[in-house]
């Protein structure tokens, strides 16, 4: 049996699992991947990037390699339980307002191969089969090998091996409901069959006992997801049939529409479950293996890459012995609630977006459709479905602590730039608008100075940004040292 010694072990090569070892490599730590799947699984499944996703990728330059493989689709806004009305994004200042319909295969194949390149190694079809924590390392065990690492990080899904072998629970609330998702491809349509991919409300039927949502993804290729409200129980590994796809097709978008092939397909259900603690010793959670819900509004693998963000530089930090005390514990700090608010918006979409409606469920679905018509409602909401209102409870009296930077427009000695393009490397980015930072301030590693005008107003004369592009700190005056240098030593990395 191979014997491996590496600074981090990631468990699962998802979107979740692949954007942390890119973060992880981009810091320089010594990252191992392990996958049970031999071979990527080419499967549209979680395919919506949404806008504060896309900034974040944008930061580190992979927004650009994906935006080549999207999925055909006119600007829409995004939904809240499937309502008629589109989000609006535009108030929260983002250059991503719309969600971005890429398949979550050809997002896997681009962070894979960007993490690679970065220096991460990726080994599939080696499924881990044992975990054992220790006081300073964890030894994974997988098929052929085993891997001595600082720390593993668990992103191996819902059905988590990792949880399951260190025996924790996983609490939340069973599915009640189970539902189809599939790729496919069809040789007859009818008109009911939608010829372009609109918003979410315009792509949802039900029809003989079915409701069905689907999607055009070029050509003959769909994506359905669909059930039934009488669906008997049936085991989540039975195989998806051909027939049973076909019945619900037809039965929802008539005789005429055929099923060709099946691309693959899988089963869901609508359970909500979350960590109680996203850290145990040296194992860490992230994406679905920390928290579960019903993929209504595009949320799950948005959430999973935004953990990966949120982790990857306090993990590497804490590797290289350059983190503060109590970074690595506030990732469960900030990602728990975020994710607890998810589980709370889901709940309240699966009530919204029944596909057989009481009467009382009806009403409510009829005075919601009216509040999401109201400025205000609608920006809460879209900043809320987007992740673009997040805002995380950081230390600090400025009102821009805690709260994501737009991507403004800079200048400068170098000349022209975005606020995104200065966070490519990973670091933390110390900007001077207004001569407010001293000369010779001595910063910890991975932190930038850096001196520009901005013709937007960000709210502050500098500001403290961290990797994932939320303020640490900000001060209105030139007068800030006091404050800088304990925001930077707690907030940041340790200063030799």
């Amino acid at each position: 049996m191979a014997e491996i010694e590496t600074g981090v072990v990631v468990a699962g090569a998802g979107p979740t699992g692949l954007m942390l070892a890119y973060e992880l490599a981009l810091a320089g730590v010594e990252t191992l991947v392990l996958e049970k799947l031999s071979q990527r699984v080419d499967q549209v499944k979680g395919g919506g990037i949404q806008p504060r996703t896309a900034e974040l990728l944008e930061s580190r330059g992979l927004l650009e390699p994906l935006l080549r493989r999207t999925t055909p689709q006119e600007p829409v806004g995004g939904h809240f339980a499937a309502l008629p009305v589109p989000l609006d994004c535009t108030p929260w200042r983002t250059r991503h307002p719309f969600p971005i319909a890429i398949p979550q295969g050809e997002i896997e194949e681009v962070l894979e191969e960007r993490a690679s390149v970065a220096g991460a190694r990726v080994l599939r079809g080696t499924a881990v089969s044992g975990v054992e924590p220790g006081d300073d390392a964890v030894v994974v065990t997988a098929e052929g090998l085993r891997a001595r690492a600082r720390y593993l990080v668990a992103c191996d899904g819902g059905h988590s091996t990792v949880r399951k072998l260190l025996g924790l629970p996983f609490p939340g609330r069973p599915g009640t409901h189970e539902a189809v998702l599939a790729d496919i491809r069809l040789s007859a349509v009818s008109p009911l069959v939608p010829r372009r991919r609109g918003h979410m409300s315009s792509l949802t039927r039900q029809a003989g006992g079915y409701w069905a949502m689907l999607v055009p993804l070029g050509g003959d290729r769909y994506r359905i997801t669909f059930g039934r409200a009488d669906q008997a129980d049936i085991d989540r590994d039975t195989p998806v049939t051909p027939d049973e796809i076909s019945a619900g097709l037809q039965a929802v978008y008539g005789d005429q529409t055929t099923l060709g092939t099946v691309d693959n397909a899988s089963r869901f259900t609508d359970a909500t479950r979350q960590l109680e603690q996203y850290r145990a010793g040296r194992v860490l959670f992230a994406g679905d293996a920390a928290h579960i819900y019903p993929p209504l509004g595009g949320q799950g693998l948005n959430l999973g890459i935004q953990d990966a963000f949120n982790l990857g530089w306090k993990l590497a930090a804490t590797v290289q012995d350059r983190a503060p005390s109590g970074l690595l514990d506030s990732y469960h700090a900030e990602r728990h609630p975020a994710a607890a608010q998810v589980l709370q918006h889901t709940s309240a979409q699966r009530v919204l977006a029944a596909p057989d409606p009481s009467e009382d469920v009806a009403a409510l679905r009829a005075i919601f459709i009216d509040l999401l018509r109201l400025p205000d409602t609608n920006r809460h909401l879209a900043g809320l479905m987007s992740g673009l209102s997040l805002r995380y409870e950081l230390p600090g009296d400025h009102p821009l602590t805690g709260q994501r930077t737009p991507d403004a427009a800079l200048v400068t000695e170098a000349g022209p730039t975005r606020l995104s393009a200065l966070f490519r490397s990973g670091h933390a980015v110390l900007l001077d608008l207004a001569g407010a930072v001293p000369d010779g301030l001595r910063l910890p590693p991975r932190v930038d100075l850096v001196r520009a005008t901005c013709a937007d107003d960000l709210g502050a004369a500098a500001l403290l940004i961290r990797p994932d592009g939320y303020v640490r700190w900000a001060a209105d005056g030139t007068a800030c040292h006091d404050t800088l240098l304990p925001a930077l030593a707690a907030g940041v990395a340790k200063t030799p």
